[in-house]
């Protein structure tokens, strides 16, 4: 088949707008992490590009009800209660905890909110991220909720991690 430079250039196009759909958006399973249900499969959380930022569309189950700390972690990864995910993803190295709308750890989500339960459905925006940057990362779900402070206690007060899913 020959291709003239009309159908070259279309075909190119093509090409890339799949390629960015293909980008625009994600799932990510989540699994438990903690307690004796560790590997447990929740649900997942989609990711989409928008204009304002990443939004984040959790629909999990089984998370204890109240509002949790919501991060992008450093490393890919869920392993030992998901502590080889590393610290906050923060790649600016600002060592602040600011929350979402601020500028310190790009990897500050708004909370979590789980209702009575047990479910997560409820979708929040980050929009100082892109989908771009949160590939090889890890999503981390914690127990406690987040004041966005290192203070009274250090990374908002959040607490232990109880499930995670690996951005690829």
């Amino acid at each position: 088949m020959k291709f003239n430079s009309f159908s070259k250039i279309i075909l190119a196009v093509s090409i890339s707008l799949l390629s960015f759909s293909s980008q625009a958006s994600m799932t990510v399973p989540v699994q438990l992490v903690s307690g004796d249900q560790s590997g447990k499969v929740i649900g997942s959380v989609q990711f989409e590009n928008t204009h304002g930022g990443v939004l984040l569309t959790p629909d999990l189950n089984g998370l204890p009800p109240g509002i949790h700390g919501f991060h992008i972690h450093e490393k890919p990864s869920c392993d030992d209660h998901g502590m080889v995910a590393g610290g906050h993803f923060d790649p600016m190295a600002s060592g602040k905890h600011l929350g979402p709308y601020q500028h310190g750890h790009k990897g500050d989500l708004p909370v979590l909110i789980v209702d009575k339960n047990g479910r997560a459905t409820l979708p929040v925006l980050a929009p100082n991220i892109t989908l771009a940057q949160l590939k090889n990362h890890a999503l981390m779900i914690h127990a406690g909720g987040d004041n966005y402070s290192d203070l009274p206690e250090k990374l908002g007060g959040g607490g232990e991690r109880i499930a995670c899913g690996v951005i690829k």
